[in-house]
């Protein structure tokens, strides 16, 4: 049988298992990697190996399906009675620093909580983010293309600027809270600058359009991120188009998985999370158990707002569940983790992975996020003064809208 070892940056090595296999993990495979048997009929095997153990190559001309059997496993766990010292404490529970935080209950701790798990994360990663943030989303791209030659376009929240250079014809301007995301813009000879979405230090009605890609799904509430659509509808012009994208509570939409589910990251090279990669599925028997697992507790919604179900003091003093990455998601506001490859920074974009086990563990940075559900942008947006919805679609794992002033 193949069990599946997954190392916290993403890297997945398949090892083959022959019948009667002993496994012994210590160290680095026992505390750092995860391992689990995906569930499956058939496993993929290298046909020259057999069924003698080791780990699975990418040679695909030597590979062959394997039908499974009845399987019987027994594990065995020393259970430590004395605090833990092992050599992993970014990845170990009892050594954390600090417990996760509480869902904001003012606007003060929302801003805080951004802060911390947005705005700084940004700034430490920002070099390490820009290597993975290289191809433009097809959906943009024909929003951009679509628009008028001449016309002016803020890209508010832009990041690296990977947008800003789509349409030769368009003067964008792109803005984000990162300075070090804006110097690689400006690096890039792009036109960019610092500031907060909720306060963007442009005339009002003075764009003919505006992007905002994965952006909004980083404030902390739901007044936080009314704001900010409200920024944007502030920016444009009568007639302006605004296009907004953020991440999906449903990675699993009409019975197909988003890219972010069907990413299978490789010990050959790095992906970005919205490339298109070949199909994972996700792990059972995941091993260290965090205790982390996203839980079913969030904070209030735009649906729950306007509903009147949902009561702030409900969630008061539950903690932000730490997501665990490439798995569906069990509540709507989580903490993201990012793992920081090597000396990344933004003059040094980090080199593609190195053979298995030769991988720097490297700080966990923790991000925040509001994924929204199913009419949850959508119902936002029906709310501002004077805008119109011309369009909502789900896109690769993200709800989208486009929006024009009226």
């Amino acid at each position: 049988i193949v069990m599946d070892f997954k190392h916290p940056d993403g890297v997945t090595v398949p090892v083959m298992l022959p019948r009667r296999s002993l496994l012994v993990m210590t160290g680095e495979s026992r505390y750092l990697w995860t391992h689990g048997i995906t569930p499956r009929k058939f496993d993929t095997v290298q046909a020259s190996k057999g069924h003698k153990s080791g780990i699975i190559t990418g040679d695909v001309g030597d590979l062959t399906l394997s039908k499974r059997g009845i399987r019987t496993s027994f594990t065995f766990r020393k259970v430590r009675q004395t605090p833990c010292d092992c050599s992993y404490p970014l990845v170990c529970d009892s050594q954390m620093k600090e417990p996760p935080p509480s869902f904001p209950e003012s606007d003060k701790e929302a801003s805080q909580l951004e802060q911390k798990y947005v705005h700084q994360v940004y700034e430490e990663i920002a070099g390490h983010f820009s290597s993975t943030r290289h191809t433009p989303w097809p959906h943009i791209v024909e929003f951009l293309k679509a628009l008028p030659s001449g016309s002016l376009v803020a890209d508010v929240g832009c990041g690296n600027g990977k947008y800003l250079g789509i349409n030769k014809e368009l003067y964008m301007v792109g803005c984000d809270r990162s300075q070090n995301l804006v110097d690689i813009c400006r690096e890039r000879q792009f036109q960019a600058f610092v500031c907060d979405a909720l306060a963007v230090p442009v005339r009002s009605g003075s764009c003919d359009a505006c992007i905002s890609i994965a952006v909004i799904h980083h404030f902390a509430t739901a007044e936080r991120r009314m704001a900010a659509l409200e920024e944007l509808a502030r920016l444009l012009r009568p007639g302006g188009k605004a296009l907004i994208y953020v991440w999906a509570m449903e990675q699993e939409y009409k019975k197909k998985k988003s890219k972010y589910l069907r990413e299978n990251r490789t010990s050959q090279g790095r992906q970005e999370i919205n490339s298109d990669p070949s199909a994972q599925e996700q792990f059972v028997e995941p091993v260290p158990d965090t205790g982390h697992q996203d839980s079913a507790c969030s904070v209030p919604s735009i649906n729950d707002f306007q509903k009147g179900r949902c009561n702030s003091k409900e969630v008061a003093n539950c903690k932000l569940p730490i997501h665990t990455n490439r798995t569906s998601f069990h509540s709507q506001d989580l903490l993201v983790p990012w793992h920081l490859k090597g000396n990344a920074s933004k003059e040094k974009p980090t080199e593609p992975f190195g053979p298995a086990g030769t991988h720097d563990p490297g700080p966990v940075f923790h991000r925040y996020y509001h994924v929204f559900c199913e009419g949850e942008l959508e119902a936002a947006c029906q709310t501002l003064n004077n805008v119109s919805i011309l369009q909502s679609y789900y896109d690769q794992g993200n709800w989208c809208v486009i929006l024009q002033k009226v």
